[in-house]
């Protein structure tokens, strides 16, 4: 099995690269395509998925994700599900005759930093002198952190001395994620994307 990832810039995907190996059987490979913003993914997805659909094989899956920036998560699912149905695949919430589906659409709510935040021991481990946050209010859930989770989570680690001079989001990304474990993620964001490709393994072991 292969699976297609199409996300919105380079920080999801860099994270990727160190987060699916651990979500997905070592038989499995997996290829990132970062279309480097939102606006252009909407944009590029549709013609992008027609040509896959061309010469997708049976055995290969897409997933795309998108972060929510605060807009209206439903609207934004429903406009990557038309884009999908448009392009001739049958998506995880549209099924065909027999259940079976080859694209998964997952809203990142409400920005990548979320899923960081929900992995404390993992932001701990990355960067040594933050100390425990997830007791204290503003950070209790991920998914709900006011004012932007990366400016949350940049806010924090300038608070203990590190990227003082800016938020390196790529490199934050690449140096979080390699510490995560994604059954101990506390995001639901997260574990609805992590259920998502629960779901494509499942399917291809029927």
């Amino acid at each position: 099995m292969h699976i297609h990832f199409f996300v919105e810039e380079g920080s999801m995907e860099a994270a990727l690269h160190n987060l699916v190996p651990k979500m997905i059987p070592a038989n499995v490979t997996f290829s990132v395509y970062n279309l480097r913003s939102k606006s252009e993914l909407l944009r590029k997805l549709q013609p992008r998925l027609r040509a896959l659909h061309n010469y997708i094989r049976e055995n290969e899956r897409i997933v795309v994700l998108l972060d929510e920036d605060r807009e209206d998560c439903r609207e934004i699912k429903q406009q990557l599900e038309n884009i999908a149905q448009s392009a001739g695949f049958n998506t995880k919430s549209q099924r065909d005759s027999v259940g079976r589906f080859v694209l998964v659409n997952r809203i990142v709510i409400e920005e990548l930093e979320a899923w960081f935040f929900g992995d404390e021991n993992a932001v701990v481990s990355a960067y040594p002198r933050v100390r425990v946050f997830s007791a204290r209010e503003p950070y209790r859930n991920p998914d709900a952190i006011k004012g932007g989770t990366c400016e949350a989570l940049g806010r924090l680690l300038k608070y203990h001395g590190y990227h003082t001079g800016g938020f390196p989001k790529i490199e934050v990304a690449r140096s979080i994620s390699q510490f995560m474990e994604p059954n101990k993620n506390t995001s639901r964001s997260f574990q609805v994307f992590h259920n998502g490709l629960r779901a494509i393994i499942s399917q291809e072991n029927q």
